[in-house]
């Protein structure tokens, strides 16, 4: 793993101190909104504003990318991106801070296709699960320091926020001074959602649940924790609790997928994150707060990881000319999902309550289990119907060719 990161490691390092200032914006806006009395509406409608711009990114960062390159587009996007945190510590409000989250959105839309497309040219089907779950384990890491450093200060005043901007100016530094070789010109940035689909039906709709499940639990979380306790400590630590949960995920089941069907791993751990979700949402208003933080680590342990199987899935099926555009097409099915996903998270909140949050989120990762089932099935019936075929060819001339094609160890077959 460590031969397989060193080419891109001033990229992760970039990474990590960017996705820190990341980690504290996350968990000071919805802090700060709930202490100026904004409502679990408002507070999703600013989270959708945030993927608004992700998904707006995912569809013109690649157009960028070609036209000046991964590592100016990289530079650039940091130095928007942290404007974005100063403007809202000075300016308080519903509708300028849904204006600059899709700033915000935006620019980390871009980051992250420079990220993962630069991280794809870096690696190949044996060992691509275990380096993204390298680059999200690192992720989850700072997000989680960063997430602490809520800690360093009043939300109700600018510091914290002064604090997020500058660790996203600072994350452009090691990518622009490294020497190591940046990913090759984009000759095609055009979006192909026909193609991307055609490449991976389970890698696109992991996304997108990953993206629905993900953007209501970043928005909405703190806002779970603050009707269960009135100590900003405890809304910290729950967020931390998730994003550890992830991190500690990662390493271990990538390299489950990377020695098995990556959709066998995806389904198992939407069940285990759907049943997770549906303790939190009967049981959190009896568990002790050590129980919730528990459940908290378990949950982002699952789910998580979705995303990172789901993209290493997607593009053991592409060609490497393909990489940037289906980047960007699994970044905008996310995208969509967590546009949607604060949203209806937070009317079944309005509802039933804070615990709807994980509700909403147990109904997102059955439905994606119950897609990997049908795809299964549906596999079962096609190999079964192909056997029966081969069999009726075993005097033919050409059967030879046949059975050569089925024990194969080239791509596995799409869903």
């Amino acid at each position: 793993m460590i031969r397989a990161i060193t080419p891109v490691s001033a990229l992760l390092l970039g990474v990590a101190i960017l996705l820190a200032g990341q980690g504290l914006q996350g968990i000071l806006l919805p802090v700060r909104a709930n202490l100026e009395g904004f409502s679990a509406i408002a507070v999703g409608s600013i989270g959708t504003f945030y993927f608004l711009g992700f998904t707006f990114g995912c569809w013109k960062g690649t157009a960028l990318i070609r036209n000046v390159g991964h590592v100016r587009v990289f530079a650039a996007m940091t130095a928007l991106a942290s404007a974005s945190p100063l403007l809202q510590g000075l300016w308080v409000n519903l509708w300028s801070w849904g204006m600059l989250r899709f700033l915000t959105g935006f620019c980390f839309a871009v980051l992250y296709i420079v990220i993962e497309s630069w991280l794809n040219e870096q690696s190949d089907n044996s060992n691509r699960a275990t380096v993204f779950s390298a680059y999200i384990l690192i992720n989850m890491t700072v997000l989680a320091i960063g997430q602490q450093m809520l800690l360093l200060g009043d939300p109700m005043n600018l510091q914290l926020f002064a604090l997020t901007s500058v660790l996203v100016s600072l994350a452009a530094v090691p990518v622009a001074l490294s020497t190591a070789e940046a990913p090759r010109k984009v000759k095609d940035s055009r979006l192909d959602f026909r193609e991307s689909f055609n490449t991976s039906p389970a890698g696109m709709l992991g996304s997108l649940a990953a993206g629905m499940a993900n953007g209501a639990f970043w928005a909405l979380g703190p806002v779970f924790v603050a009707s269960l306790s009135d100590e900003l400590t405890m809304a910290a630590w729950f967020m931390t609790a998730g994003v550890l949960g992830g991190a500690t995920g990662q390493f271990p089941l990538g390299r489950i997928s990377d020695r098995t069907d990556r959709r066998n791993v995806l389904l198992g751990i939407s069940i285990v994150g759907a049943i997770i979700g549906l303790c939190l949402w009967l049981f959190s208003g009896e568990l002790s707060k050590g129980a919730i933080l528990s459940l908290g680590f378990g949950f982002g342990m699952m789910a998580y990881p979705v995303y990172s199987i789901s993209v290493a899935h997607a593009n053991d099926r592409a060609n490497p000319e393909a990489y940037v555009r289906l980047s960007s097409a699994l970044l905008l099915m996310y995208g969509i999902g967590a546009i949607t996903g604060p949203l209806l998270a937070s009317l079944i909140m309005s509802v039933s309550g804070s615990g709807g949050l994980f509700a909403y989120s147990a109904l997102v990762h059955v439905m994606l289990a119950g897609y990997l089932l049908f795809a299964r099935q549906r596999r079962r019936s096609t190999v079964q119907h192909q056997r029966e075929f081969s069999d009726s060819l075993t005097s033919a001339l050409t059967s030879s060719q046949v059975y050569e094609d089925e024990t194969s160890d080239a791509q596995p077959p799409k869903e």
